[in-house]
């Protein structure tokens, strides 16, 4: 055991490592300078080049608020002038949005990347903001007044980061003429549900971002036309379900034939109530780092089904996935996630489990972009000034992305990292990365009685 005066030792080193130098800022500022120069080049005139460049720092600073009276205030300008860049000017943001998933795709790119869509809510109080209404806030866990803006983000072993986004615009906004006027909405936008949002972004940008899976939330997968949709599209998607989400069993026999009549098919059965026929031996161990609420087992488990189409009827074959999590120590099933996939049958667990925890990377990139780069702490109420905000608020995101990555080299030379850690949220190269995976594939012959696959690194977000 460790005796105090080491502990206090150690403690020490740790904190010495944490210090950081006034050479690091100065050494950073030089290479943020360089990193907009591919996205303010898409500006066309030079006040919008200085007030994108001000945003972006502004959002990368301390500051408490960061919205652009606070951003101005803070290096010494007018307030106005950033205001109106911000939220009148028309300046196209869509060009810096695809300069960002070209770097996204060059720099994070693996064949075997996630995309993973997800919605998030910006609870608001009034409502002049554009696209604001009563509707599910996942931030407050109810239907509250809020604006919900749809994510696309990119996972691979290397990194993820946010690469796109669409404002999600509900019927009562796209009927109401004098409201759009207000709000500044294009004449030429529609009324398009959500997941039509998420199908727009992937027509546009999937050629850019290598991807082996398409992944969201119980949301995403819940319509079965979404689902169908990714299929016939030739995407191999692993999208979450809710429990009640119904399927029939293809891996259990049919009801006996009477011999009158019509051969009787097998029935209809909630997904959560599936798990319960399962055996103990039907479920195979994935061994897992400890999670961030204390030492977790994952078990995993995968049937053939029948999936049922929103008319009720027989749809196309999926695999339903199934992993829960256990406390280690007495056993206790905390969560079970379900989800419904087009791969193949036999698709190793460990890549599903991978692409299930990959999914779970968006939620970490939303987290960052509203902690470190102002994703929420607009005041704007228009079309434009959202989507700018937005905008810059990825883009510096992704800053923060890089330099992270730029902390992993293990020999930066010149080029050494430019925080001290303390918004990193990965671990040192030394340690596996929570969704990298080893290309070894589950046992063909594994006994029914401990099934294990190889060691995935899992951790619950």
């Amino acid at each position: 055991m460790m005796e105090a005066s080491e502990f206090e030792a150690r403690k020490q080193e740790l904190m010495e490592e944490c210090t950081i130098t006034p050479e690091v800022f100065v050494r950073l500022m030089p290479r943020l300078e360089r990193f907009m120069v591919p996205f303010v080049g898409r500006l066309a005139r030079k006040e919008q080049i200085e007030h994108a460049r001000t945003f972006v720092r502004g959002l990368l600073s301390d500051l408490e608020h960061k919205n652009a009276e606070s951003i101005a205030y803070l290096f010494g300008q007018e307030r106005m002038p950033l205001q109106h860049f911000l939220g009148v000017s028309c300046w196209d943001d869509k060009p810096l949005r695809d300069e960002l998933v070209s770097q996204v795709g060059k720099q994070l790119g693996e064949v075997d990347g996630v995309i993973v869509f997800d919605p998030s809510a910006f609870p608001k109080s009034g409502c002049d903001s554009v696209g604001v209404a009563r509707q599910w806030c996942g931030r407050l866990g109810k239907v509250d007044n809020c604006q919900v803006g749809i994510f696309m983000g990119y996972v691979s072993s290397r990194e993820h980061a946010l690469v796109d986004m669409r404002l999600y615009l509900p019927k009562e906004w796209t009927n109401d003429r004098k409201r759009r006027e207000k709000a500044g909405v294009p004449k030429e936008i529609r009324y398009r549900t959500r997941h039509e949002l998420c199908l727009e972004m992937l027509a546009e940008h999937g050629q850019q971002l290598p991807h082996q899976w398409i992944t969201g939330d119980d949301e995403m997968g819940r319509p079965y036309w979404f689902r169908r949709r990714l299929d016939v599209l030739d995407e191999r998607y692993l999208l979450a379900v809710p429990c009640n989400t119904t399927v029939r069993d293809l891996e259990v026999d049919p009801p006996a034939y009477s011999g009158r009549g019509r051969y009787p098919k097998r029935p209809w059965i909630r997904v959560d109530q599936l798990i319960t026929t399962l055996q103990n031996h039907d479920w195979t161990k994935i061994d897992v780092r400890d999670g961030s609420k204390g030492p977790l087992i994952v078990e995993a488990v995968k049937r053939r089904v029948m999936g049922r189409t929103d008319k009720r009827q027989e749809g196309h074959e999926e695999v339903f996935v199934a992993i829960r999590y256990k406390d280690r120590d007495d056993q206790r099933v905390v969560k079970t996630d379900y989800y419904l996939s087009n791969a193949s049958g036999d698709t190793a667990l460990a890549q599903f489990a991978r692409a299930a925890k990959a999914e779970h990377r968006i939620e970490e990139c939303i987290q960052r972009a509203k902690g470190k780069a102002g994703l929420a702490d607009y005041e704007v109420r228009t079309w434009n000034g959202w989507h700018h905000h937005q905008t810059l608020s990825l883009i510096a995101t992704w800053f923060l992305v890089t330099e992270t990555r730029r902390g992993k080299k293990m020999d930066t030379g010149n080029h050494s990292s430019a925080d001290s850690g303390g918004y990193r949220t990965d671990h040192p190269q030394s340690l596996w990365m929570r969704y990298s995976l080893h290309r070894r594939r589950c046992p063909t012959e594994a006994s029914r009685t401990q099934r294990t696959c190889p060691s995935v690194p899992l951790e619950t977000t």
